[in-house]
């Protein structure tokens, strides 16, 4: 009987030994992740400031958050200015983020979308121009506004970037694996020598052939501002989406302490509204996430010398506006299924039949979007 009363207490203290070697180790786990909290949170203070007030964003009236979704502006300046502050957008993606299913959508709005981009420097409200415009005009705030009134959005922030951050963090990441067709090559390497002189950085001329390229950053940043091939401008949005895609594969996949040198030395070269709550949030599910499908802004569009001479801009006319924002909702958030255009939308839609000349009856079978292959994601 004594025999057994030991034995039970032996393995009573063996239990406790084990679940105190578990909290032992838990503890550990919660203070090298406080640890980690810290230094990142740390980091993030080395980002450009934000002067944009979120409540100061112009959102339709009767447009609200879709709910379970995080729709956020990423924004890509073509400048060579050290400031993030203002610059022409040339890359302008919607990113939807499905907070359920960890599911991405990148929609490229294109940055010569005839839209109401706001007020111009002259203090003209209401222009209608090219969509790039707004931020040069007033900076994200006035990009936000444009996205949220245009297309009936109620952005939740933006993150601004220019060539050197994207070349940087490409570099960082050991470079990218992409395929390209001989004449992609041919004027990856001519984008080349501008890219190389703005970043500061090196590069090596690939010979032109058909194939899978490994790219270093300043070859990547090149091949993402092509415009000159079949697709035109449409197919440079669908090279830029497929740069962001190769490059969140690759992120997924890298060390912490590759993670950290891009932390490191690209937060400097990033402006953004969203707080560091949000961020730390999206890079701890960063690796749950995955992009599901890609687009482009507006789908239905008309373009060439004849929309030139008719608005007095070679612009991507959206044929019509409210068609292609109700295709945009479709595709973002499938599941608002009652969605009905604003009167804002409407009357921007309205007025650019007015002004144009080309509506409902014009509306194409099918535009140029540029698509590129499934398997190049």
């Amino acid at each position: 009987m004594a025999k057994k009363m030991r034995t039970k207490a032996m393995k009573r203290r063996r239990r406790r030994r084990i679940f105190f070697i578990f909290e032992v180790l838990i503890l550990l786990i919660l203070v090298g992740g406080i640890f980690v909290y810290a230094q990142i949170n740390k980091k993030l203070d080395l980002m450009q400031d934000s002067d944009v007030n979120m409540s100061e964003v112009e959102v339709n009236e009767g447009v609200e958050d879709v709910k379970g979704y995080q729709t956020i502006a990423l924004v890509g300046l073509d400048n060579t200015t050290q400031t993030l502050d203002y610059g022409n957008s040339d890359t302008m993606i919607i990113a939807s983020i499905n907070n359920d299913t960890k599911k991405v959508k990148l929609v490229s709005v294109y940055r010569d979308t005839y839209l109401n981009v706001g007020t111009d420097p002259y203090g003209e409200e209401n222009t209608y121009t090219k969509a790039n415009a707004a931020y040069a005009y007033g900076g994200a705030q006035q990009l936000m506004s444009m996205m949220n009134k245009n297309l009936d959005l109620s952005l939740d922030g933006y993150v601004t970037v220019d060539f050197n951050a994207v070349a940087e963090t490409i570099d960082l990441l050991g470079g990218l694996d992409i395929e390209m067709t001989h004449d992609e090559v041919v004027h990856m390497n001519s984008y080349c020598v501008e890219t190389s002189e703005r970043t500061g950085k090196s590069y090596e001329e690939i010979e032109p052939a058909d194939g899978v390229h490994h790219l270093n950053g300043v070859q990547a940043v090149s091949y993402a501002r092509i415009r000159y091939t079949a697709g035109n401008d449409f197919r440079r949005a669908a090279r830029q989406r497929l740069v962001i895609y190769k490059m969140v594969e690759k992120a997924k996949n890298s060390s912490w302490t590759t993670l950290n040198k891009i932390i490191d030395t690209v937060c400097p070269m990033v402006s953004t509204s969203l707080s560091k709550t949000d961020i730390l949030k999206m890079a701890m599910n960063m690796i749950t996430y995955d992009i599901e499908d890609q687009s482009g802004f507006p789908s239905k569009h008309l373009e060439g010398e004849t929309i030139k001479e008719a608005i007095g801009t070679d612009a991507v006319l959206p044929v019509t506006l409210e068609q292609n924002v109700i295709d945009l909702h479709k595709f973002l958030y499938p599941e608002e299924t009652n969605y009905v255009p604003s009167a804002t939308v409407q009357e921007y839609s309205s007025y650019i039949i007015e002004d144009s000349g080309y509506g409902e009856e014009d509306i194409p079978d099918h535009s140029e979007d540029g698509a590129l292959p499934l398997d190049s994601f």
